[in-house]
């Protein structure tokens, strides 16, 4: 049987640059011999990985960034008709793409739609003017909520951003905007506490102290209070930043990260993992466009790096990525670590409540979900 394969497409290219981003992005010039450039180096580049790897079942592409609803549309069918004719696939492909709703972009949903995307993931981050401003955004709420509702009706299904934790939010209002953007009627639903990246511009504000992040105990509730909202609501947590109303809505590309498959990475700074020669692979793209399509030029690839993982590195990866969904992580995967139901660790840690494991599988719980990162790197540095 043909293993599963997801490809990330990095577009790295923004109108603007957001003060929480820590992405590979950089501001567009508006060069369309550039961006064409572009696009033919990473139809290159996955022609060269295809090479690599070989015959697998294409299941899902995503374009990620950056924003990608700035490429134009044919450049977007182009993509994704050579991964499609590199990866035939005998099921339905998701392919999704990011975008921001500003109304010049939202205006070209039906072309990307006729281009063959079919799942937008929407930047909305809030629905109130003030948050906006201060996120950095290039739209206000009114023009949020018209992309909102053109995205479902061109698309169907569509899943939105929102960001919260933000300096002076209560949770009255968070639970307030948080339905109102519900009502919207997106299918999935991704909000993300604001985090604080190093190298980013509200770091620096943070530093001088210009920005107060809430404290602690105000973000858990926060948190409890997105949970309550969503589950009323018919969302299911099935991973722990992401909500969908039902199976069918779940992000199929984000399930083949969290799930352990391969994925090809294409574009300036994409990542990618690639199991070849019975090894799995960490890929790093060049960062900076010129290096990236240098490398494509001159190798092939776009590979800035290319590591072989050791079977406990690969382990410590499905760990990590495998608590942050509902359905946990198999034991047998684990089997580098050392971690089973009986694990000093896993029992401690279940003790405690943070944890649900059975003979084949270990789960974070909902209590759990809260200090996710310090479960992992707890379970994963004791089994080392």
């Amino acid at each position: 049987m043909t293993a599963p394969l997801g490809v990330y497409v990095h577009w790295p290219y923004c109108a603007r640059i957001c003060p929480y981003c820590d992405f590979n992005v950089y501001r567009d010039r508006n060069q369309p011999l550039r961006a064409a450039a572009l696009v033919q180096a990473i139809e290159d580049d996955l022609a060269a990985q295809a090479a690599l790897i070989g015959p697998r079942e294409l299941i899902s592409i995503f374009f990620g960034g950056g924003t990608p609803s700035l490429m134009a549309p044919e450049a977007v069918a182009a993509i994704i008709g050579r991964a499609r004719a590199l990866w035939p696939s005998a099921g339905e492909v998701e392919v999704s793409l990011e975008a921001n709703p500003t109304d010049a972009e939202a205006a070209r949903f039906a072309a990307f739609a006729d281009a063959g995307v079919n799942r937008l993931s929407l930047g909305l981050q809030s629905l109130d003017d003030t948050a906006l401003r201060f996120l950095g955004r290039n739209h206000d709420a009114a023009t949020g909520r018209r992309a909102a509702l053109a995205a479902v009706q061109a698309f169907g299904r569509v899943s939105i951003d929102l960001i919260y934790a933000r300096p002076g939010q209560t949770e009255a209002a968070w639970r307030a905007e948080l339905g109102a953007a519900l009502d919207l009627g997106a299918e999935h639903v991704s909000p993300y506490q604001l985090t604080i990246e190093p190298g980013t511009a509200f770091e620096l504000s943070m530093r001088r102290g210009r920005l107060v992040p809430p404290h602690e105990d105000l973000a858990a509730d926060l948190y409890e209070a997105t949970q309550a909202v969503l589950e009323a609501a018919g969302f299911e947590a099935y991973e722990v930043s992401n909500h969908a109303r039902g199976p069918s809505a779940r992000s199929r590309h984000n399930l083949v990260y969290w799930t352990g498959a391969d994925y090809v990475g294409v574009g300036p700074g994409a990542h990618g993992r690639l199991t070849h020669d019975r090894v799995r692979h960490a890929t790093v793209a060049a960062a900076r466009p010129d290096d990236y399509m240098a490398s494509v030029q001159n190798h092939g690839v776009g590979f800035a790096s290319e590591e072989l993982l050791t079977p406990v590195e690969a382990a410590q990866e499905r760990l990590i990525m495998g608590l942050r969904i509902e359905a946990g992580v198999g034991f047998a995967e684990l089997a580098a670590l050392g971690l089973s139901p009986t694990h000093a660790k896993v029992m401690e840690l279940r003790d405690l409540g943070l944890i649900a494991a059975d003979d084949e599988r270990l789960r974070v719980t909902r209590a759990g979900r809260q200090v996710l990162n310090r479960i992992a790197g707890d379970l994963a540095d004791d089994a080392a």
